[in-house]
């Protein structure tokens, strides 16, 4: 059940864009599969319906096909953390309307990818106002490139786009917890956040964290493997022992699961630096098949290992 939920819930590509001509017929092979694959879970998310744990009192995880959610209720109003896909959208209103009666109140988007921004637009209309970092805004209101897929995603709507940006940081107390939105530097993509409860102590970090398979790195829109090492290290010093952290894909984690993560990467990371540095080309580097030891515990997700070695090359 995990790894089908992990095959299916990617990223929204958008309008497709014809594959360049130049590109090694591999990675075309790769990029079609990933495709398919994202394709069909965003066709999906019309129909899976949104499971719902509850992680504090009135704090609940919500999984359907697209990157998970939090959902915090109460009489200020509720808050939701990312949107899915767009086709969610019923499924994420009966999930909510199941939990709570409150107005809806903000929606933050812990980055720019439509797998975690597709509602934007009807869960505005709805009520809630969109809060994200400046990048994510930015992103989200002009043409982007996913350019390990070569497709073109194009800009969204004005209903879609965060109405309330930050730089580096925003504190908010809400509905008897205080809350941190805090900026990443560039990892996953250049527009990636946390989000922080402390009194509930749960921490969303995005897509920063795939827990149990290899994470895509959006090389097109900042991202990078030093990034994504040094996000799960800023995240493992907001965490403690106790610490409920959401990933932006897979099941809920501990601080523990996390620094298994961050050691697959500062590993893989360096074992493809040896690699580029000795002169192997991106392909002879994913022949000598640096993620060997991790490929049982990570492999079977929508990154290959082959994959995501190549995009740790082209991202050192």
């Amino acid at each position: 059940m995990r790894n089908a939920m992990n095959r299916r819930s990617f990223l929204e590509f958008g309008i497709a864009a014809g594959v360049a001509a130049l590109t090694p017929r591999w990675m075309n092979a790769q990029s079609a599969a990933v495709n398919g694959r994202a394709a069909q879970a965003h066709a999906d998310a019309a129909n899976t319906p949104i499971k719902t744990t509850r992680l504090y009192d009135n704090l609940y995880l919500l999984q359907g096909q697209g990157g998970n959610m939090v959902l915090q209720t109460g009489p200020e109003g509720n808050l939701l953390i990312d949107s899915s896909y767009a086709p969610a959208v019923p499924r994420i209103r009966e999930a909510i309307a199941a939990l709570s009666k409150d107005a809806p109140f903000a929606l933050i988007n812990t980055h720019w990818h439509m797998d975690h921004t597709g509602g934007n637009e009807a869960l505005h209309a709805d009520g809630f106002t969109i809060f994200a970092h400046q990048k994510t805004r930015e992103r989200l209101s002009t043409p982007q490139t996913l350019k390990m897929f070569q497709r073109d995603v194009p800009a969204s709507p004005a209903g879609a786009l965060p109405s309330i940006t930050f730089d580096n940081s925003l504190h908010a107390w809400r509905n008897g917890d205080s809350i941190d939105l805090v900026h990443f530097d560039p990892a996953h993509t250049d527009t990636d956040i946390y989000i922080h409860f402390h009194k509930a102590n749960v921490l969303h970090v995005g897509d920063i964290w795939f827990n149990g398979f290899y994470p895509f790195i959006d090389e097109g829109t900042g991202g990078t493997i030093g990034g994504m090492i040094r996000a799960a290290e800023v995240a493992l010093a907001v965490a403690d022992g106790d610490t409920k952290i959401i990933p932006g894909h897979g099941l809920l984690g501990s601080k523990a699961e996390l620094r298994k993560f961050h050691d697959m990467l500062a590993t893989v990371r360096d074992k493809v630096a040896t690699l580029k540095d000795s002169g192997a080309s991106e392909q002879e580097a994913i022949a000598k098949k640096p993620t060997t030891y991790f490929d049982a515990a990570n492999g079977t997700g929508m990154m290959s290992p082959d994959q995501f070695a190549g995009l740790v090359y082209r991202t050192l």
